[in-house]
C-alpha cells in the first residue's frame, strides 16, 4: 500500500511552495496536478514519475472530482507515493477535504501539506495587508462562484456588515453581482476594491476602484484573480513593493520609493 500527500503548491511563484511540499513532489511516483500549479514545480519530479493533469478551471474540469478521488486510491493501492498537487492551499477552496475524506474511507494513508493561499499572497504582492490596526481587524475568505447570491442571501448580508476585509476567490465572472449584493446590504459605495490577476507571478496586474466603479475599471481582468474589498486597499498606494521591485530591476538608478 502506498501513500498520498495532499500538497498546496502555493499561489503561483514556484519559490513559494513549502520545503515539505517540494519534498513531496520530488519523492512522488505519481503526481496529480491542477491547472494553476506552476509547471516549473513539475520539473522537480524524478525521472519516471507519472504526471496526471487534472484541469480544474472554473467552468471546465478535465477530470471530475470523483475520477480524481478514484485515481488517488488506485495509484496508492498499487504501492505508489502519490502527490496531489493543488494551487494555493488544499483546504481553502481546493477540495482537499473531500479528497481526504475519500482516502480515509478507502483506508489510504495520507498527509496534508498546507500551502500559501492566493487569498493572502496576491494582496501581499499587490501591497495590500489584509489586516492593519487602523483599517481592519477581521478578514473573511469567500467563494464568489455563486451567482446573484444564489441560496446565500443571508450570507451576503453578513459579509457586507461583518468582516472589515473580504478576499473573494473565483469571483471575477460574477463581480457585478458581488458588488450589487454588498451595496444592497449596506456596504458603503466608496469602499475600496482591488482585483489582482495572477498574483505573485510575472503576469501580475492590479486594478483598483470602489464598489461603484470597479466593474467598469476591471473589465479586462480575467481569472485567475483575487478580489479584495475593504479600506486596507487604500494602503496599496504606499506599499506596492512588487511593482517598485520590478521597476528597480529595469531602472535601478531612477526609482524613488514612497
Amino acid at each position: 500500500m502506498g501513500k498520498v500527500y495532499l500538497v498546496g503548491a502555493g499561489p503561483g511563484d514556484p519559490e513559494l511552495i513549502t520545503v515539505k511540499g517540494l519534498k513531496a513532489v520530488q519523492q512522488a511516483d505519481v503526481i496529480l496536478y491542477d491547472r494553476l500549479v506552476n509547471r516549473l514545480l513539475l520539473d522537480e519530479a524524478h525521472e519516471g514519475a507519472k504526471l496526471v493533469y487534472c484541469g480544474k478551471s472554473p467552468d471546465r474540469h478535465s477530470l471530475s472530482q470523483e475520477t480524481i478521488n478514484s485515481l488517488l486510491v488506485k495509484y496508492a493501492k498499487q504501492g505508489n507515493v502519490v502527490t496531489r498537487l493543488k494551487g494555493g492551499d488544499p483546504f481553502i477552496f481546493g477540495r482537499g477535504g473531500e479528497e481526504a475524506e475519500y482516502l480515509r474511507k478507502n483506508g489510504i494513508s495520507f498527509e496534508v501539506v498546507p500551502g500559501i493561499t492566493s487569498g493572502s499572497a496576491a494582496p501581499a504582492y499587490a501591497g495590500i495587508p489584509l489586516t492593519h490596526r487602523e483599517y481592519s481587524s477581521s478578514v473573511a475568505f469567500v467563494s464568489g462562484a455563486g451567482k446573484n447570491g444564489e441560496d446565500s442571501g443571508q450570507n451576503w448580508e453578513h459579509l457586507a456588515k461583518g468582516a472589515d476585509t473580504l478576499c473573494i476567490y473565483m469571483g471575477v465572472k460574477h463581480l457585478p453581482d458581488i458588488c450589487e449584493q454588498l451595496l444592497r446590504h449596506g456596504r458603503h459605495p466608496k469602499t475600496p476594491v482591488a482585483l489582482v490577476y495572477c498574483g505573485t507571478t510575472d503576469e501580475q496586474q492590479t486594478v483598483t476602484g470602489n464598489l461603484e466603479n470597479i466593474t467598469t475599471k476591471a473589465k479586462m481582468i480575467r481569472n485567475p484573480a483575487m478580489i479584495i474589498i475593504g479600506d486596507v486597499v487604500r494602503l496599496r498606494e504606499k506599499i506596492q513593493w512588487y511593482e517598485w521591485l520590478e521597476l528597480e530591476k529595469e531602472q535601478p538608478s531612477q526609482v524613488v520609493f514612497g
